[in-house]
């Protein structure tokens, strides 16, 4: 694989990992306002996003467990660094949500 075809890969985590953050933070913002439904539709969406990511990280690493060397440029380290910050945000909307839940119901 070329380093074009990597820095490509690069911006594809980078978008599917944005997306899925800001479907994260939206999520939040509906359980604020009491929209839980729609705070669901948003993590789901967010998850669809992640399979995206997951997807090409998944096809990189079993390139590299087959043989495949790879020069990684710096910014498939920042794709891989934004693909984690984005799920733990993710993770962290979910628990949050679930206490807007909570508060509702008291």
């Amino acid at each position: 694989m070329n380093k074009e075809e990597l820095y490509n890969l690069a911006f594809q985590l980078i978008l599917h990992a944005g997306n899925a953050k800001s479907l994260a933070m939206e999520a939040m913002q509906e359980a604020k306002a009491g929209n839980f439904d729609e705070a669901e539709e948003k993590l789901t969406e967010a998850d669809s996003a992640f399979n995206e990511a997951h997807h090409v990280q998944t096809d990189l690493i079993q390139k590299e467990a087959g043989g495949s060397e790879f020069d990684f440029p710096l910014i498939m380290v920042h794709a891989q660094d934004h693909l984690m910050t984005s799920m733990t945000l993710k993770d962290l909307a979910r628990e949050i949500i679930e206490l807007h839940k909570l508060i509702k119901k008291a």
